[in-house]
């Protein structure tokens, strides 16, 4: 199934699956519970996240050529960090360049498979891992690398946390329609340059092993997000670097499920 959140003409949020670029028709039920398509056909007037994360999960240096271009070591496990929920942005809706970004531009994109967790996992083999996912989704995971690696004393999480850092959407796919997550074309292009472009099976830790180690003495409640790191063509990876600058428009794309696109824009001066 494929499952989009949408706000309508009065404001109301709705699941619904897409018909076109203005319509859906709406699914009723419980996302967690299950949802099923109805007969009403709905105007859209906004695209939303087509979920609420109650976590997000990062994931680094998860792609073996990522990792060769950056020239680190192959991790032992995955490297984890978060996001704040207050990161999520909507299809559609701008990537916001921090006014925090004083020494230059830093700002990056990261093209992700997104993975939502349908129901409450811990401690799970990654044999049975899988069967915890409730879809898949496309995620931006938006970067400022100066704050990353300098300011945060050596942890991630602030450079990766800013508002509009977490792209995501635009449709969620369920697990049944992907049952091999690496099998999947992951790409991104900027201003209709393609800028990144990989393969889920270039993963160094699978899908599976990630929710596995994420869930070890560790509840995972469904709602919950893991992005699961990125292929190689990063920005700051890049001679010249490569930064995102207001008026850019990002693209991630990922096989069989869609398209996610942003466009960037400078945050309002605080003067």
């Amino acid at each position: 199934m494929k499952i989009a959140r949408f706000l309508d003409t009065h404001c109301t949020v709705h699941y619904g699956t897409p018909i076109d670029a203005g319509r859906a028709v709406r699914l009723g039920g419980h996302l967690y519970e299950g949802l099923t398509e109805t007969s009403d056909e709905i105007a859209v007037a906004r695209w939303l996240a087509p979920i609420t994360p109650v976590n997000v999960y990062g994931i680094g240096l998860n792609y073996r050529a990522h990792a060769e271009e950056t020239e680190a070591a192959i991790p032992a496990n995955p490297v984890v960090f978060m996001k704040p929920t207050t990161a999520i942005t909507d299809p559609g809706e701008p990537i916001i360049l921090p006014n925090a970004c004083e020494h230059g531009p830093e700002v990056d994109y990261e093209a992700e498979l997104a993975v939502v967790i349908g129901r409450t996992a811990r401690d799970v083999s990654v044999a049975s891992a899988l069967d915890y996912v409730l879809g898949y989704t496309c995620a931006n995971d938006i970067s400022a690398r100066r704050w990353q690696k300098e300011g945060g004393a050596g942890q991630w999480i602030r450079g990766k946390s800013f508002d509009g850092f977490c792209p995501l959407g635009p449709v969620l796919i369920t697990a049944d329609e992907i049952p091999d997550p690496q099998a999947l074309s992951v790409t991104c292009t900027l201003n209709g340059e393609r800028v990144q472009t990989g393969h889920t099976s270039d993963m160094i830790f699978t899908i599976a092993e990630l929710i596995a180690f994420l869930s070890r003495d560790t509840t995972l409640l469904p709602g919950t997000v893991i992005i699961t790191g990125t292929p190689p063509g990063v920005g700051f990876a890049r001679t010249p670097p490569l930064f995102l600058s207001a008026g850019d428009r990002v693209v991630v794309e990922i096989e069989r499920i869609g398209a996610l696109e942003n466009p960037v824009v400078q945050a309002k001066s605080l003067a």
